[in-house]
């Protein structure tokens, strides 16, 4: 791609790609480095921090528990083949710690369904589930083969900066 790609701002795209998306395919790996991926439902608080409700026990929460470096995709899997636009990015992830339960459940409530709530007995020591917090470090962006923007032939990832 041409040195002027960057000078085309990007980062409105990452915020209308997580505010229009409800779900991230999670890529963890374990202590041997075996991966693993899987959708899971998200709300965002910002551009740097994501959060999902899960098991403490399924497969991605203990490749967390055990290696907290993770990827993360985010993307709209129903737009016509060649339009999607996407997010790749790098994080770091982790469980909440309960002080920060009410807060993020707020967060969390917010983007689910009407009638649908997760309450302060369904997470945390009490519950089933755990917050799981992804702070992420490195925000890429899809640019689309053929953007006369950039002069590229084939689908690229952008890191593009927030604002300062």
């Amino acid at each position: 791609m041409k040195d002027a790609d960057h000078q085309v701002d990007l980062w409105p795209t990452v915020q209308q790609v997580l505010a229009a998306n409800k779900y991230m395919v999670l890529a963890t790996a374990d202590a041997d480095g075996a991966p693993w991926a899987t959708p899971v439902y998200f709300a965002a608080s910002d551009d740097r921090h994501l959060y999902w409700v899960s098991s403490p026990e399924a497969r991605h929460s203990r490749n967390i528990s055990a290696r907290p470096e993770v990827a993360i995709t985010i993307f709209d899997s129903q737009v016509s083949i060649g339009s999607a636009e996407a997010l790749f990015l790098e994080a770091t992830a982790a469980a909440v710690a309960d002080v920060e339960r009410d807060r993020l459940l707020d967060v969390l409530n917010s983007r689910l369904p009407s009638g649908k709530t997760l309450g302060a007995a369904d997470v945390g020591p009490d519950g089933r589930l755990q917050i799981y917090c992804a702070t992420v470090s490195r925000h890429h962006v899809l640019v689309r083969g053929g953007d006369a923007r950039f002069d590229n032939e084939l689908d690229a990832r952008l890191e593009v900066q927030p604002p300062s």
